[in-house]
């Protein structure tokens, strides 16, 4: 009788990519670089592919497991956490949509596992109303664009994105399609010179009348109304991109202790712990309902104030559990050799996806007192 097969298990495994990708991320962060190491180092351990069903050739991994192991690689070199959640997320969302709706996602989802393919986004720069144009022309499209913080450009294969076509009869209309990186017409601007997540290269992808075929187009939108695909999208995405800053916010606490162990504590040491503690259990608490949100949540405007509240209350408390572990390490975190420095400018970023903070208070204000969230 055949055993059952062993679940693998994707954040040991992600220990050991961190282990070995650690001493690359202070180089990459200085020379602006990207992170290829950790790319490759994921891409060959199967990561890439990992969220895709195991009956389309993936890996079939639990999304909670995944954004396990970002955060794990985010305590060790937060561009390869933060970039490859990019990937991840669509991937996910790709996944739900498949399983939960019967959305026409297998083929993408086939072609990711079998071409082991990486995918890049422009929905954080995008978001409802989309950027770009979108002409007519016979038989599809001409596509204008420049989408930044199209993170790992560099070595992606296919950019997941959207451009705004103004239709006759319904108006203003958002395109979403994936373009290939190596089509004609399209171009890495480098523009990623970055407060921090240097090593994501994150830099502008420039679409100058790349040509899109009617058939290519894989769904339609007003623009800039709330559509369903982003309620499943804010369900699922923030999770994935946000263990990254949680795995950061680990950081640098776990270096920040490392320093304290070597003093004599006093009562202003104590107090500083015990307030990077606050925040660092206030963040995990966040990142954990989010992870609950993405693995079982249904979309939906309730769903996604929820899940953009958490990512509002995870960013907050990762950039001040940040702060704290440098008050607990004192002058010793001004030296980059700490490693904190990188840890303050890197978990910066979270101010910055979508919905920040004031668009966020908004759709919670609007969804508690049951108003429409287009209005």
């Amino acid at each position: 009788m055949q055993g059952k097969t062993e679940t693998r298990d994707w954040i040991a495994d992600a220990r050991v990519i961190a282990a070995e990708i650690e001493a690359h991320a202070d180089r990459h962060d200085a020379e602006e670089s990207f992170v290829a190491e950790g790319y490759a180092r994921l891409r060959a351990a199967g990561f890439f592919k990992a969220l895709v069903p195991e009956a389309l050739g993936g890996g079939g991994a639990d999304l909670a497991d995944i954004c396990g192991a970002i955060r794990v690689l985010g305590a060790a070199c937060g561009s390869t956490a933060l970039a490859f959640s990019m990937h991840t997320h669509l991937v996910a969302a790709a996944a739900w949509r498949l399983r939960h709706q019967d959305a026409p996602t297998e083929g993408l989802l086939r072609r990711v596992a079998a071409e082991d393919l990486i995918l890049v986004s422009s929905g954080g720069s995008d978001w409802l109303e989309s950027a770009g144009t979108a002409e007519k022309v016979e038989g599809g499209f001409r596509i204008t664009a420049r989408k930044p913080f199209s993170s790992g450009c560099e070595m992606g294969h296919l950019l997941m994105t959207s451009a705004v076509y103004d239709d006759p009869e319904a108006g203003p209309t958002v395109l979403h399609f994936g373009v290939p990186l190596n089509a004609d017409g399209v171009a890495i601007a480098d523009a990623w010179h970055v407060l921090g997540m240097r090593g994501t290269g994150s830099h502008d992808l420039v679409l100058d009348g790349v040509f899109l075929a009617d058939a290519a187009v894989a769904g339609r939108r007003p623009q800039g109304k709330w559509h369903m695909l982003f309620h499943v999208i804010s369900m699922i995405a923030f999770a994935a991109i946000y263990s990254a800053y949680m795995g950061v916010a680990d950081g640098a606490r776990r270096r920040a202790l490392e320093i304290a162990r070597t003093r004599t504590p006093d009562a202003h040491m104590l107090q500083r712990v015990g307030e990077m503690e606050n925040a660092h259990a206030a963040a995990d608490m966040a990142t954990r309902e989010m992870i609950a949100i993405a693995v079982g949540g249904q979309p939906g405007p309730d769903t996604t104030s929820r899940a953009m509240i958490c990512r509002t209350l995870l960013g907050t408390a990762a950039i001040d559990t940040v702060s704290r572990a440098m008050d607990v390490a004192g002058g010793a975190s001004f030296y980059r050799k700490a490693g904190l420095e990188r840890a303050f400018r890197e978990v910066q970023g979270a101010r910055f996806h979508p919905l920040q903070r004031e668009p966020q208070l908004a759709l919670a204000g609007r969804v508690a007192l049951g108003l429409d969230i287009d209005g």
